[in-house]
């Protein structure tokens, strides 16, 4: 039961010892436990105690549903009696159903995950200013990611994300959600997923050693300025490899993300077919996450416009790829991106 909780909020499982000691943080509970027995009745009339009148959302869950059982469970603090032969996700779902009633589950886990997701880049942002990441630290981070977008679809992780101020934070979980749902949609395998989305997490480490107030500028770039910004693409390869054990995908996307067809790109000014297919997939997610970005500058484009550019842009992107992407964004997405 606990793992369809923890994709929520933190939790923990007590057993009948239970003294209730910090209920104070505590916003719900399931009860699985039979109340015949002596020991159950003695924890949960603590649990009353404790609560001294404040009525906590508690799902009990019985064997059988007579009326005798229910009487007993609401005697014994139950806001809600449930079979014990459900699944746990319901049992969860009901839970916050009375929780937070103004929200879904759907709507819980993306931000759980992407709280979760967050620190993780913050952490290794501080880490990484330093010259090198902990690359398992990272991999912690995948799962959160790809769940989020399968269970909120990727309008409920970019809506959550783009509401966050600071715009590497914002950008960093922005490409990884799109780099998600664009995988899932490709069908790619699991362990390809998890390298695209791994890539897309730390495709901008490099902007950890970029000076504050450039990095953070309220505006646009001057010339100076933008050929600093650069070079975050080749220090972000720096700090990878200082790192060790980083994986070529993860090395070669976060050196060329900024790489075109072309060979307009940076920092190494390939072209054709020097772009491996991973960094011409994850490019188009992170050109496309730039534009529908909310920047001090800008206001972000609507999925529309933000598509016709990316369409745009024949002879720099992979047209295929750019079709595959926008049917994507527009299947997994329940509504437009507004502005």
């Amino acid at each position: 039961m606990t793992s369809p909780v923890e994709a929520v909020t933190e939790c923990r499982l007590v057993g009948l010892d239970e003294t209730w000691t910090g209920i104070d943080g505590v916003a719900g509970i399931i009860v699985n436990v039979n109340l015949a027995g002596p020991e159950a009745r003695h924890c949960l009339t603590l649990l009353l105690r404790r609560l001294n009148g404040r009525r906590l959302p508690c799902i009990h869950l019985v064997r059988n549903s007579s009326a005798s059982t229910v009487r007993e469970a609401q005697a014994l603090g139950a806001t809600a009696c449930l079979s014990a032969l459900l699944d746990p996700e319901t049992v969860v779902e009901a839970l916050f159903r009375q929780i937070s009633p103004d929200a879904t589950v759907s709507e819980l886990v993306v931000q759980r995950q992407i709280a979760r997701t967050g620190t993780l880049i913050n952490t290794m942002f501080q880490t990484a200013a330093s010259g090198q990441i902990d690359l398992q630290e990272v991999e912690q981070g995948l799962d959160p990611v790809m769940n989020a977008v399968k269970e909120g679809g990727l309008t409920g992780w970019l809506e959550v994300v783009r509401a966050h101020d600071d715009v590497t934070f914002q950008h960093c979980l922005l490409v990884a959600g799109l780099t998600a749902g664009f995988a899932r949609s490709l069908g790619l395998s699991s362990k390809d997923s998890h390298l695209m989305v791994r890539a897309a997490l730390v495709h901008d480490v490099g902007k950890s050693r970029i000076p504050p107030e450039i990095l953070n500028k309220p505006g646009r770039l001057d010339p100076d300025e933008f050929r600093v910004m650069r070079t975050h693409a080749p220090i972000g390869h720096e700090i990878l490899l200082a790192s060790g054990n980083c994986d070529p995908i993860t090395l070669a996307v976060t050196r060329h993300h900024h790489e075109l067809l072309d060979g307009s790109g940076y920092p190494d000014g390939l072209s054709s077919d020097a772009i491996a297919d991973p960094v011409r997939l994850l490019t188009i997610c992170d050109i496309y996450s730039a534009l529908i970005e909310r920047r001090p500058y800008k206001e972000p484009l609507p999925e529309a416009e933000a598509l016709r550019i990316l369409h745009g842009m024949t002879g720099k992107l992979e047209d295929g790829l750019v079709a595959a992407f926008a049917k994507s964004v527009r299947t997994d997405c329940r509504h437009p991106i507004a502005a």
